[in-house]
């Protein structure tokens, strides 16, 4: 079966590519990479069906990948189905008992089964589970503080079932790993008297990759990573240079949480984490295959 010019060249062009990546495949063999799906990556279309191919071709090379996933989105398009209004502080949903079932139905159902077939689309073995399978993630629950204005007075806000990661127990995601499975957790905990605890996705991916001492944290965002006063993006941080960038207010808002998060997940067990852009194709791939990845690292000595 003869090739065009067009075709071989095309063909020649996607063996060189192969050829440079090896010894980036090799580095990352027998190593466990939790990636931290959600914002607009998971929006459906060409990019979510690269993160499928992605995460099948990380199995396929010899790596351990755990997705963890959010999905903001779809429980407000439910509560709003269902004339269930949401209150936020914090960024943190406001969760009573009749929303929690909500959150547990659309995180650990639809969404959950929903990036698990984009992986097992691409010809890998995903499987859906959330937090309270197995124990693998053991919350409490999480309160915030907030002070009055014009007293000065502090109080605490109950934020009703929202909790975060008290501990985790990786054995679950140790067997699915070790059978060939992909794990798809869904940020679902459990409490101590059996309660269901909704758990912000980062959080919960931060945990999870600290218990499995990931080589690295991918943590996929609707930004590009961690900016520069002048809008440059920083390609590494050490943790000492993030929490002084925290401190100073390089950075600021809602990078806040995430670079903390990073920053905990190292300091517990965590090679690396990165911040990157999740709704670039491949970003995956990009970060872990090339010599210079699209994202911000943090680890602990730049």
């Amino acid at each position: 079966m003869s090739l065009s010019d067009e075709s071989l060249a095309a063909a020649k062009q996607q063996a060189e590519v192969l050829a440079r990546a090896l010894p980036f495949l090799r580095r990352y063999v027998g190593d466990t990479i939790v990636v931290k799906y959600g914002g607009h990556a998971m929006a459906g279309g060409p990019v979510s069906e690269a993160f499928g191919h992605d995460i099948a071709l990380l199995k396929t090379v010899g790596v351990n990948p755990v997705v963890v996933h959010g999905g903001g989105p779809q429980i407000n398009a439910m509560l709003s189905k269902l004339e269930i209004k949401s209150t936020f502080v914090d960024g943190l949903r406001i969760t009573d008992a009749a929303m929690v079932d909500v959150v547990e139905m659309v995180l650990a159902g639809t969404v959950n089964k929903m990036v698990a077939g984009l992986i097992s689309q691409a010809g890998a073995l995903a499987v859906g589970i959330s937090g309270k399978d197995a124990g693998l993630l053991r919350a409490r629950k999480l309160t915030r503080t907030v002070r009055d204005l014009d007293s000065q007075i502090e109080r605490v806000l109950d934020l009703g079932f929202v909790g975060e990661p008290e501990s985790v127990d990786p054995r679950v995601l140790h067997a699915l790993s070790g059978s060939g499975l992909i794990p798809v957790v869904a940020p679902v905990g459990i409490g101590t008297n059996g309660e269901t605890y909704n758990i912000n996705a980062d959080s919960a991916a931060g945990a999870i990759a600290a218990a499995l001492h990931a080589t690295r944290l991918l943590m996929l965002t609707d930004v590009p990573g961690v900016l520069d006063s002048n809008g440059r993006l920083i390609e590494e941080l050490s943790i000492a240079d993030a929490q002084e960038g925290i401190r100073n207010g390089m950075i600021s808002g809602g990078m806040i949480p995430k670079v903390e998060t990073c920053i905990e997940a190292v300091q517990r067990g965590a090679s690396a984490a990165v911040i990157l852009d999740g709704r670039v194709p491949h970003a995956c791939l990009l970060e872990l295959f090339t010599p210079a990845g699209p994202g911000t690292l943090i680890r602990s000595v730049s």
